[in-house]
């Protein structure tokens, strides 16, 4: 048995005889988050709360659609309460008038989750992301109910425009009793705005990781790809330009794997249309969202993380390491506390066309490179499954509720 089998093994048995945490008396934590949509903060949450995670869980949402995806299939025990009012998506607006309308329905959804039965009897209050953050720190303030925020976006004004920059480190951060962040980049950009009691902790959460080996790559070529949400930040633009300059010609295939939440359908077109003015349309996939990832991954060679601003962790690094490619990173944020160039991947400048191109060079030519890497990845520290990651957050969670105001 491996050492990372090993550690999984030991923690899933401290799980289920921990003496700490009985189902009768487990903690009651009240979930905030902001959307369904299928995104990484909503998928960690769900993926988490699947995984018999030892306290009793409720999650608080404004009306959304039902069927609005990311929550769907978790345990009948946690149950799901759409309340207040409807949060519309994307980033705090520029305008005076969309950041006082969206200060409004900030207000009447703090309003809301704070009269709820499931934060009342909470003894604790989680913030999924930034916009149930801005609400439950408003509805968290004047009480004595214990609040902690998930971090998975850096705390900057790129990040969060100027309005969700001021909510955070005005209103949030200041009020947190403690903050889970995605990486230590997540961590020390939240850092200043932090009171020097606040429980900190870096926990990469739940990405869909099972420990189990994932079986052997499926034949065909060369096949590069890129698991993330369609969105112009996270670079398929960039990965789409460096591969057309790595492979002109030849079978090699790259593939877009995600969906196009949050408003960004036409940028899926302009992804293709630029593929076909590099004449590279046949072979450019865009696979929308995957169900079967494990399946995907054992077709990829090479994985991609490519954003245009610094990641705060990427599941998708983690998921390419776990999968065992040969993965790509750009060399800022969180990715490069998990990817070493030449040990376990490699690593390029950010925002560089040729020097992403020159990586898929590499690797497409030298298949063992392309297996030493895989190899590695595979034994990065730190992978953890989604059943290790719930304990992880379990004793953070009690850290917070047994600290003194």
């Amino acid at each position: 048995m491996s050492q990372r089998s090993e550690l999984r093994t030991h923690h899933r048995r401290d799980l289920l005889s921990d003496p700490e945490l009985p189902p009768a008396s487990a903690p009651r934590v009240a979930h905030l988050a902001h959307t369904t949509v299928a995104g990484g903060a909503e998928l960690g949450l769900a993926r988490m709360l699947r995984a018999d995670a030892p306290w009793r869980a409720s999650v608080l949402l404004p009306p959304v659609p039902a069927e609005d995806g990311a929550f769907a299939g978790l345990p009948a025990s946690i149950p799901i309460h759409r309340i207040g009012v409807a949060q519309p998506h994307g980033a705090s607006g520029a305008s005076a008038m969309s950041a006082f309308s969206l200060g409004v329905r900030l207000v009447a959804q703090a309003v809301a989750t704070r009269r709820h039965p499931s934060f009342r009897q909470a003894d604790l209050i989680v913030a999924n992301s930034t916009r149930a953050a801005a609400y439950g720190a408003l509805a968290a303030f004047g009480s004595r109910k214990r609040f902690l925020v998930h971090l998975h976006d850096i705390t900057d004004r790129e990040t969060l425009g100027g309005f969700g920059l001021r909510m955070m480190t005005r209103i949030v951060l200041p009020r947190a009793d403690g903050v889970i962040a995605n990486s230590q980049a997540t961590l020390a950009s939240a850092e200043p705005y932090l009171r020097p009691d606040a429980v900190r902790e870096v926990i990469a959460g739940a990405s869909g990781l099972t420990g189990a080996a994932r079986g052997a790559r499926e034949p065909g070529p060369l096949r590069v790809g890129m698991l993330a949400r369609i969105d112009p930040w996270k670079g398929q633009l960039l990965l789409l330009e460096a591969f057309a300059q790595a492979f002109p010609g030849g079978d090699e295939i790259l593939e877009f794997a995600g969906g196009a939440p949050f408003g960004h359908a036409d940028f899926a077109v302009e992804l293709r249309d630029r593929a076909r003015a590099l004449g590279i349309a046949d072979r450019v996939h865009l696979l929308g969202h995957v169900e079967d990832v494990d399946r995907l991954l054992r077709r990829w060679d090479v994985g991609v993380q490519a954003s245009l601003r610094a990641e705060p962790l990427g599941f998708n690094v983690l998921e390419y390491l776990d999968a065992g490619l040969a993965t790509v990173v750009a060399a800022e944020g969180g990715p490069v506390e998990w990817v070493r160039d030449g040990v376990n991947g490699l690593v390029v400048a950010p925002r560089d066309v040729g020097a992403l191109a020159a990586a898929l060079r590499r690797l497409g030519a030298d298949a063992g490179l392309r297996s030493r890497l895989g190899d590695a990845a595979r034994s990065t520290p730190g992978l953890a499954t989604d059943h290790v990651v719930a304990q992880q957050h379990a004793a953070a969670y009690l850290r917070v509720i047994a600290q003194r105001r």
